[in-house]
């Protein structure tokens, strides 16, 4: 992810195809230490390709992923369970109330 990173990095500061020398010397400026074959497969996988064009495909391939609409409906069935839990506090709320029709309070 570093490596990605420090491509975009690069990428957004003006340099169109950065290359391992750059990555490894952005990398180092930090105290990375970059290692060789992880960057240059990063450079092979980006090489000649628009950084655009590759964030508007992932983007995309994003968008088809089901991203929990189970999770939501799981989630209104224990937002009725907490209304019910309310509604059965604030009974017990109304008892606690009586006692103070008994003449005596916490404070007296």
């Amino acid at each position: 992810m570093k490596y990605l990173a420090a491509y975009l990095l690069l990428t957004a500061g003006g340099k169109a195809n950065p290359t391992e020398a750059d990555i490894k010397s952005l990398l180092s400026s930090v105290g990375v230490e970059a290692e060789a074959d992880r960057v240059s497969a990063l450079i092979a996988a980006l090489k000649e390709k628009d950084i655009n064009e590759v964030i508007a495909e992932g983007k995309e391939k994003l968008a088809s992923v089901p991203t929990g609409g189970a999770a939501a409906a799981g989630g209104a069935g224990a937002a009725a369970g907490a209304a019910e839990e309310t509604k059965e506090e604030a009974k017990e709320e109304e008892k606690e109330e009586s006692d103070e029709d008994m003449g005596f309070g916490l404070f007296d």
